[in-house]
């Protein structure tokens, strides 16, 4: 697998982690997200480089914020690490 790859490797294992918690199947998680079943399969399995706007559309899914797709709790960037200095 190359470099280019483990980003999406990363975010579809994000993406089954949340979908099991949340206990929906695939098919749940694309009807509620306006997907089909089998492009979450792909997503999943690192097969699809997904949108800005269907990862917003999984996210609404999952009833999460989008950033906890990109991040687990411990993770999450500060107030100080968003914030631009002059």
């Amino acid at each position: 697998m190359s470099s280019d790859n483990s980003v999406l490797v990363s975010f579809g294992k994000k993406v089954r982690l949340l979908r099991s918690q949340a206990k929906m199947s695939q098919e749940d998680l694309a009807f509620r997200a306006g997907l089909h079943r089998t492009y979450i399969g792909m997503i999943e399995r690192a097969e699809k480089n997904i949108t800005l706007i269907n990862i917003e559309k999984i996210a609404n899914a999952l009833n999460i914020n989008i950033t906890e797709l990109f991040y687990g709790e411990e993770q999450l960037p500060t107030e100080d690490q968003n914030s631009i200095t002059s």
